[in-house]
């Protein structure tokens, strides 16, 4: 039997939290963002953003709000409502979604389905169905090019026409009893809707209800247990954090069990400050969050190293790491190429900021765009001809000369390589 998951809704229309489909409790002036991090906060395991924009101005509005929910929340988006073409399934991707909803009262998304399967992945599909009539039509193209159902009505026999598909419920039924029979079918995929969007709802209470009748639920628990740490003299244990992308040391911080426990069910990196002696989530106030992906103690039980994923800066200096005052250096290289790549790119950037007298960076950016591009251009070619040599050197020598103008371009327009590696990860 799959997991159950727990996947609160969010409307937007614009940049706007709406009310629809019965919630309730939305925060004072729809704050998105603070409503989309409470929810990762608290329990749920993923978010369905609706769009219910009503142009396309407000689409692209609701599409950049889409894309910071999907930097802040820490827990996977999916995506639906003003969705017509393939250019708003790309958009929508690209924002970070990990999957999108196509609406099949709409004829052109039925026929959109498998063009944006075959260029995105049948796993980043799902179709959202008004009635069971939908699913009866459809049901081939659905197996076919989507990875599940999102079902606004009538459940069972959703359920019972799409068997081997997971059903996601959306439903504004709060009989917890009625969710759990819903639940125990066997190819219900998750609750959505009302009951679980309400702010008045524990979903990890609801959690820990549904996983006594035995229905599996996503619960992330520590493979080992707190009484088995090494506690420091205070009763606490270092955490060492390091970001997941680039292996980057961030900061050190401590933690107690309850900021372990918080930390583990809420997939939001808690510590213990020694100095206020009060626990603290990581980027509440500053809205620099760490997102858990790893926890792993090491060999004599009295060390923890968090990989997260770092939003803005670690430090309170403002610093992307606390780590930025050197002791000593005795030279060498690096061998991290994200790391050589920043350097590279601090250099020019350093050389836009501060011209050198007869530096080739501040020739180019004197030239400006157009003799950028034209570099740009031509050595990109000049990579293409290499190719066909069977000197590996220079393909390599090529390829270096282009990147370094490439990242000439990057700084020109201001897009930095955290920018580029964090739109790669949005696309896995």
């Amino acid at each position: 039997m799959m997991e159950r998951w727990m996947i609160p809704c969010l409307y937007l229309q614009s940049e706007k939290a709406v009310t629809g489909f019965g919630q309730r409790n939305l925060f004072d002036g729809g704050d998105v963002l603070k409503l989309a991090a409470w929810y990762g906060e608290h329990g749920a395991d993923a978010l369905v953003v609706f769009d219910f924009s009503s142009s396309d101005e407000e689409h692209e509005k609701a599409i950049a709000m889409i894309r910071r929910i999907c930097e802040i929340s820490g827990i996977p988006v999916y995506a639906a409502g003003h969705i017509r073409r393939l250019e708003d399934v790309k958009k929508l991707v690209y924002a970070g979604c990990a999957k999108v909803l196509l609406n099949l009262s709409r004829k052109d998304n039925v026929n959109l389905l498998p063009e944006v399967s075959a260029r995105f992945g049948k796993n980043k599909m799902l179709v959202c169905a008004s009635d069971a009539q939908e699913v009866a039509e459809n049901l081939d193209v659905i197996r076919k090019y989507a990875h599940g159902i999102l079902t606004l009505d009538a459940y069972r026999e959703v359920l019972a026409l799409a068997e081997d598909l997971p059903v996601l419920l959306h439903t504004d039924d709060t009989d917890t009893n009625a969710l759990t029979e819903l639940l125990q079918l066997e190819n219900a995929a998750g609750l959505s809707g009302g009951y679980v969007s309400s702010r008045e709802t524990d979903l990890l209470a609801f959690k820990a209800f549904l996983q006594s009748r035995e229905i599996p639920v996503r619960i992330f628990e520590s493979r080992i247990a707190w009484s088995d740490f090494k506690l420091n003299s205070d009763g606490l244990i270092p955490v060492v954090v390091q970001d997941d992308r680039t292996d980057e040391v961030l900061m050190v911080a401590y933690m107690n069990e309850e900021a372990f426990d918080h930390t583990v069910k809420t997939g939001k990196m808690t510590y213990f400050s020694r100095s206020r002696q009060e626990l603290w989530v990581k980027g509440l106030t500053s809205g620099h969050y760490q997102h858990v992906r790893s926890l792993t103690l090491d060999c004599d039980n009295d060390t923890i190293l968090a990989r997260v994923e770092q939003i803005g800066a670690a430090c309170h200096t403002g610093s992307r790491t606390c780590f930025f005052q050197p002791l000593l250096d005795k030279g060498g290289k690096s061998a991290n190429p994200l790391r050589v790549f920043q350097d590279v790119y601090d250099v020019i950037m350093d050389r836009k900021a501060n011209p050198k007298e007869g530096s080739y960076t501040n020739y180019l950016f004197d030239k400006g765009i157009d003799k950028i591009l034209k570099k740009v251009g031509e050595e990109c070619t000049e990579i293409v001809i290499a190719a066909k040599n069977p000197d590996k050197d220079e393909i390599r020598y090529e390829i270096a000369d282009y990147l370094y103008h490439l990242m000439v371009l990057m700084a020109e327009k201001g897009v930095s390589w955290e920018d580029v590696t964090s739109e790669l990860a949005r696309r896995e």
